[in-house]
């Protein structure tokens, strides 16, 4: 059967665990992760159109006023954005395509994709995402108080979600089991098996005209 992709967004607290969780997923399952553009210097290692689509600024200011980013950012001095070609093309072959990007984005996303699935992920408690900030031992107290003050304000982001998934310490690999049965059960849905309809729909219609 010949199915269009399913669009997945990702998002969560700081310290919720999005990254790693995304790794196991694409590590373990054939998701298409959502290819960015930046106006950024690449850095030791990276390649145009493995990890961003390096733009120089003129050239993404353009893809903006052409209307051909699906969100985008400017995030210390530079440029970040979801191409909507790309996602499009993926979709289009039948690839399930998935954004892991922070919440305006992913609402806007929402706008453009009525059908994209959003999905929030967060630790079970705020003691245990407290726990996982100061665990990284990278940042000090400051800077830990202002990633849970951002996500006291990004919690009442959490209705505009369609599913909520729990990332508990030592069992991500059910997390990563949750999401992939979700967006599989996604290509069940009626609108996104339009095209199985139609073909079953004249197959049946031929066949009640024609003779056994």
């Amino acid at each position: 059967m010949n199915r269009q992709g399913v669009l997945t967004v990702v998002s969560g607290f700081s310290g919720a665990g999005k990254g790693s969780v995304m790794k196991s997923l694409l590590k373990k399952y054939n998701y298409e992760l959502s290819i960015s553009a930046t106006t950024r210097t690449p850095r030791t290692g990276e390649e145009h159109g493995r990890e961003y689509f390096f733009l120089t600024r003129e050239e993404f200011q353009g893809m903006i006023d052409k209307h051909e980013l699906i969100e985008w950012a400017e995030y210390v001095g530079n440029y970040y954005g979801t191409p909507k070609n790309y996602v499009n093309k993926q979709l289009k072959s039948g690839k399930d395509v998935i954004l892991e990007i922070e919440i305006q984005g992913a609402l806007k996303v929402k706008e453009q994709f009525p059908n994209a699935i959003l999905i929030f992920i967060t630790p079970p408690t705020t003691e245990e995402l407290k726990s996982r900030l100061i665990g990284r031992g990278t940042e000090g107290i400051d800077k830990i108080k202002q990633r849970l003050q951002r996500a006291a304000d990004e919690v009442i982001h959490m209705d505009d979600y369609d599913y909520i998934v729990l990332n508990k310490t030592g069992k991500i690999d059910e997390c990563v089991e949750t999401i992939h049965y979700i967006i599989q059960n996604e290509h069940c849905k009626t609108i996104n098996n339009k095209n199985f309809i139609n073909k079953i729909q004249d197959e049946l219609k031929a066949n009640k005209e024609g003779d056994l």
